[in-house]
């Protein structure tokens, strides 16, 4: 497990209630397949040779400082990014070293293929789903990207029965979706059997 390594962007500890429950610290990656236009880490995009590349043994190092915060709180890491989904080895052989008493979670887009999320649902506690918008066409032209292979993913979940251990987030984004949108949004998640949404709006900051 030595060998794998993964580029981080970020990690930003003693978070409470934001990334799941509990103190949790957020671990983020580089890389991220979606290119969305109010980018709240653009870090985690292009050259990412000025991060550094830690190894499982070095990230579980870091994170472990906080463990009896994580135990007395039911909290954990979050991976997040970028995709933290692009790294599903790496996120699975970490789940083997810090052992079933922390939380895992997730912040994901979903738009990985469909073997990463199976493979990631036996070890992650609480997926934080950012589904931008279900339209199609809002969403590629938020994201630069199609969301065909989202609503696949999104089955997977539900037909393993893990709908209850999800955040769905669906923003309203300034110029691309409306309330009317997202309401859509909600009720095609609903009608899979999602039930915990989290609304919001973007703030865009103007220069």
């Amino acid at each position: 497990m030595e060998r794998q390594r993964a580029k981080i962007i970020g990690i930003a500890r003693h978070r409470l209630s934001t990334d799941g429950d509990g103190v949790t610290t957020l671990v983020a990656f580089h890389g991220c397949p979606l290119r969305c236009r109010y980018c709240l880490n653009p870090q985690s995009l292009g050259d990412g040779g000025r991060f550094r590349e830690y190894s499982l043994e070095q990230l579980y190092t870091e994170t472990r400082i906080d463990e009896l915060y994580f135990i007395a709180t039911n909290g954990g890491v979050t991976f997040g990014g970028g995709e933290p989904c692009l790294r599903p080895d790496f996120i699975r052989h970490f789940r083997e070293l810090c052992g079933e008493s922390w939380q895992i979670n997730l912040e994901t887009s979903l738009n990985v293929p469909a073997d990463n999320i199976a493979s990631l649902l036996p070890v992650v506690n609480t997926l934080i789903i950012d589904i931008k918008d279900m339209n199609p066409e809002i969403y590629r032209n938020y994201t630069g990207r199609g969301n065909s292979i989202v609503l696949p993913n999104l089955r997977l979940i539900a037909n393993s029965g893990r709908q209850s251990d999800c955040i769905i987030r669906i923003p309203l984004i300034p110029d691309f979706n409306t309330d009317a949108d997202r309401e859509i949004s909600r009720k095609a998640l609903e009608d899979l059997g999602f039930t915990r949404f989290d609304l919001f709006t973007y703030q865009i900051r103007k220069h």
